[in-house]
């Protein structure tokens, strides 16, 4: 399997980044809001073979303190073959420098990213507007 790991998103593929999001359940992706939140994001990894995008991750950070990670989705027909370790290994080399990494797993992938060396942590906070993120996420 011959992966191409690339650090910038094309608008071309939109349509096949709302697939993925759409493999695993997320359907409120649209184009718009995926062509928004990836161009918000200061680190980018998109994955693909044969040049279908297959998975992505993304980051924000300010370089120096704090980063964030957001959506390492793998299209479901390619899980369980390291994709999305190697997303996460690609985006926390190019945060290297900066101090505290932070993320929030979605439910049920906790053990993935405790693997990966995250920890729990002591205070961390959250504010949800829609309630069953709320009722999922926050004690």
């Amino acid at each position: 399997m011959k992966l191409e790991i690339t650090e910038e998103y094309c608008s071309g593929d939109l349509e096949e980044m709302k697939a993925v999001y759409q493999s695993v359940g997320w359907m409120k992706h649209s184009a718009e809001v995926i062509k928004q939140v990836f161009e918000s994001s200061n680190v980018i990894v998109i994955v693909k073979l044969e040049e279908r995008v297959v998975g992505f991750g993304r980051a924000l950070s300010d370089g120096v303190f704090n980063a964030a990670i957001y959506d390492i989705v793998v299209h479901r027909e390619f899980q369980q073959q390291g994709i999305a370790k190697k997303i996460l290994a690609h985006l926390l080399d190019r945060l290297e420098r900066v101090s505290c990494v932070h993320l929030i797993s979605t439910s049920g992938n906790e053990a993935f990213y405790k693997k990966c060396g995250f920890r729990k942590m002591k205070t961390g906070m959250a504010r949800y507007i829609r309630e069953e993120l709320q009722d999922e996420y926050l004690e």
